[in-house]
């Protein structure tokens, strides 16, 4: 087969040094428990280390996150560069050692499996699934070696599971970045290769198949090609933290919805969020708002700190939309997203839902040291790992602008409607002129929704003109603390504000505001 991945290099990840970084097979068990062994490629596990040095995720990573730790664990033995032919002749024998009766091993494997059989990384395997075999002698190095088909080697790796008393699942590739129509609406598919060669190869010797290829890639169609780019980092065949993430979770669907596979009673109960959305009243639309601490805070009396989220009910009519507050105080865009909290309210969207964002205060500060939550500044698509000093794991982290974007692309996915506000103004005067944002995060604010195509209200510049008029002193009731955080009555001001922008749009939210 054709060398799609276009490798020139003869070395796969300093392959020794990458012996060192996984673990010894086995290493994990506690007691008598089983171990699930992962064995696959860098889109399980990629680089060298598999710790996100690079910026790409395998998928591998973050399986241990949805199986119960008390019953099983989890091995992720893949490596980047590997194809079925050379993870069995260099790497197999290591894995196997460590199986015992009652494992579980799932196979990944067929990313790698093309190009030349004798030269390069000499990786190739011969295409479909018969008997065939192959002698050759590498070029480079004078090694002799016999090739088989591709599904000859996943037949050796399911026998020699079985052989030990444990269970082999095997799965088809995760999906590429690739499209087979003009619109990019279809993701292109193994079935007809790899896919199709590890399904009959499982239908053959009775194990279980999860086509992994066919379920990650029917949520990038649904995703869209834009929200697709964020799944992958630096080309179109590893992921980003995002992708990765998406392929566990399409793996553990795959285990979850396969009929009599045990594997699944190791799986954790799916979370359940009984609160995002809970509001609803059916047949009605629900504005969902998410920010910081400007946004939600104490809210708790009229002597303690407040954020407009908890008041702006107030100028909708909540018989006909209800509103839903879930900002946090102290969050960036990114923190916000990195902790989960946006993921609440993306599951809950509806169609006709709206979602008003506004991010800023603390998106300027550390990036990986003391409360770590700032972003790279701009709008602009940049991106750079960094090294979180607390975690002590790596991290891309994107522009401000791209987290508005990536905001505002998840709720248009779901049908709703995506507004973006800028950060509320500070109690902080310059030669008497009110302090602006309107060339930092106002600005990409403004950028992002344009280019992601969501309603933008500038919140800084009509809340700060009625500050302006006001005065120092004559602002001073509308803060409360400090002078970033509201009073209950500079809460008030900056829901008001944000009604008033709201009316000059064609946004369909300010037919909900009470006349």
């Amino acid at each position: 087969m054709k060398d799609v991945n276009m490798v020139v290099d003869n070395t796969p990840d300093s392959i020794e040094l990458a012996r060192t970084m996984r673990p010894v097979s086995g290493s994990t068990r506690v007691g008598d428990n089983p171990v699930l062994f992962l064995v696959g490629n860098s889109t399980m596990r990629t680089g060298t280390r598999g710790n996100g040095d690079n910026g790409q995720w395998g998928w591998g990573y973050f399986m241990h996150e949805y199986f119960d730790p008390t019953k099983i664990t989890v091995e992720n033995h893949a490596l980047g560069g590997m194809s079925s032919r050379t993870f069995y002749n260099q790497l197999w024998g290591d894995v196997l050692k460590g199986v015992r009766p009652g494992d579980w091993v799932i196979i990944e494997l067929g990313h790698n499996d093309n190009g030349p059989y004798d030269s390069g990384r000499a990786r190739a395997s011969i295409p479909g699934i018969g008997d065939e075999s192959l002698a050759v002698v590498i070029k480079e190095t004078g090694k002799r070696d016999t090739v088989y088909t591709y599904g000859e080697y996943m037949r050796h790796y399911v026998r020699d599971v079985k052989s030990r008393g444990a269970f082999p699942v095997l799965m088809s590739l995760t999906p590429r970045n690739a499209w087979d129509d003009a619109d990019s609406t279809v993701i292109t598919r193994v079935d007809s290769t790899f896919g199709l060669w590890a399904r009959q190869v499982a239908e053959a010797e009775n194990v279980p198949f999860i086509d992994l290829n066919d379920i990650t890639a029917c949520k990038f169609e649904r995703f869209g090609k834009e929200k697709v780019k964020t799944m992958f980092y630096l080309d179109r065949i590893h992921t980003s933290e995002f992708g990765a993430r998406v392929n566990a979770e399409s793996a553990v669907e795959g285990i979850a919805s396969t009929p009599s596979l045990g594997l699944r009673d190791y799986l954790l109960p799916s979370p359940v969020d009984s609160v995002t959305g809970a509001s609803r009243i059916q047949g009605k639309p629900v504005l969902f708002t998410i920010g910081d601490s400007t946004v939600k805070n104490e809210d708790r009396d009229d002597d303690s700190m407040w954020g407009w989220g908890s008041v702006i009910d107030e100028l909708f009519d909540t018989t006909r939309i209800t509103v839903e507050n879930h900002a946090m105080a102290g969050r960036s865009a990114r923190t916000f997203l990195d902790e989960g909290r946006w993921d609440k309210v993306y599951d809950a969207l509806q169609p006709g839902d709206y979602v008003i964002m506004q991010f800023g205060h603390n998106d300027g500060g550390d990036i990986n040291t003391g409360k770590a939550r700032g972003e790279l500044h701009g709008s602009g698509d940049e991106s750079k790992v960094f090294r979180m000093a607390a975690k002590g794991r790596n991290q891309v982290v994107y522009t401000y602008g791209w987290y508005i974007r990536k905001f505002i692309m998840d709720a248009l996915e779901k049908g709703a409607i995506p507004i973006v506000l800028s950060h509320t103004p500070r109690n902080k005067w310059h030669d008497g002129l009110v302090e602006s944002n309107a060339s930092s995060f106002g600005l990409w604010a403004r950028e992002a929704a344009d280019r992601a195509g969501a309603f933008f209200i500038d919140l800084n510049a009509i809340s700060g003109a009625k500050f302006q008029e006001l005065g120092p002193d004559g602002s001073a009731p509308y803060f409360k603390n400090d002078h970033t955080h509201s009073s209950l009555k500079g809460a008030r001001l900056n829901a008001e504000s944000i009604a008033e922008g709201l009316r000059s749009t064609d946004c369909s939210l300010k037919n909900f505001l009470k006349q």
